[in-house]
């Protein structure tokens, strides 16, 4: 096509790029590989012009509508979280269109780390809460990530009882996150006996040597040695738990933001739809200093 052609030679030689411009590619978009071009000139634009260049032209929508079609969510969730875009989206229309194509399709654990990474607040914990409750009536089957992406909203704002809720609906125990989670959940309600019990079955647990044993985080043994300092007995009995531990391998440095965040390795994308920054590691930032 010309136009598109015309638009990759401007980038290129690195033009200025105008308003009617990126406004008729925008509507011009049929393919992933357009949406990928158009990404790029939203970036070469934005970075030319800023927000003020906006005016009342609405760019935002018109992206979100594209990537609804063309399913293109991930790409849609990078360019609303980026904060270099700051003003590119900031209407609410842009997030309507993204939540709603989020959920429509099925996609409720980027749905729910989205709101955890944008919202960061009490509100964010209760439209998880929504979109799990909607997910079940709907009878769809939810993945074991979205549950603990809902355990962890629900910690940062200190509802354990809805933290403990969410713990109950997850049927996969041999989960490393899920049990770290459990963990801390069992921690936040003063349950220190019942923090021991766990850790203890897991390092009595008798396993195959070809089957992975349950992993600890440090940092949440950490969080649990403090809690249980005041308490000589407690402390003494997780000493021992925390050796065992160590000497059967099963502490890991990875944090448990680093287990929410982690992407699957069936589900990489790749490099050339995510050539900036993965969208978990802001989201990862604004949870470290709430779980723990």
């Amino acid at each position: 096509d010309p136009y598109f052609k015309s638009i990759k030679e401007k980038l290129k030689k690195n033009g200025i790029i105008l308003k009617t411009e990126l406004k008729n590619l925008l509507h011009l978009c049929q393919t992933s590989s357009d949406v990928e071009l158009a990404r790029e000139v939203i970036y070469r634009y934005h970075e030319q012009n800023g927000i003020a260049a906006l005016n009342n032209f609405k760019f935002g929508p018109l992206f979100m509508r594209l990537c609804y079609e063309l399913d293109l969510e991930r790409p849609a969730v990078e360019l609303i979280k980026d904060r270099n875009l700051r003003g590119f989206f900031s209407e609410n229309t842009s997030f309507h269109i993204l939540m709603t194509m989020l959920f429509k399709k099925g996609h409720f654990e980027m749905q729910l780390r989205f709101e955890i990474s944008m919202q960061d607040n009490l509100e964010s914990c209760k439209i998880c809460a929504k979109l799990l409750e909607e997910a079940q009536l709907k009878g769809d089957t939810l993945p074991l990530r979205a549950y603990c992406f809902a355990v962890a909203t629900a910690l940062k704002q200190n509802d354990v009882l809805q933290a403990k809720f969410y713990c109950s609906q997850i049927l996969k125990p041999e989960s490393k996150l899920y049990n770290n989670l459990k963990v801390l959940v069992q921690l936040r309600s003063g349950l220190l006996e019942e923090v021991i019990r766990t850790l203890e079955a897991a390092v009595k647990v008798d396993t195959s040597p070809f089957v992975k044993k349950i992993e600890f985080s440090e940092q949440v043994l950490a969080a649990v040695m403090e809690k249980m300092q005041e308490n000589a007995y407690l402390s003494a009995r997780l000493r021992d738990i925390h050796m065992k531990l160590q000497a059967s391998g099963q502490i890991t440095m990875c944090t448990l933001e680093d287990m929410l965040f982690r992407i699957p390795s069936s589900k990489k994308i790749p490099a050339k739809v995510f050539s900036r920054k993965q969208l978990g590691y802001q989201a990862a930032k604004s949870l470290r200093s709430n779980l723990l």
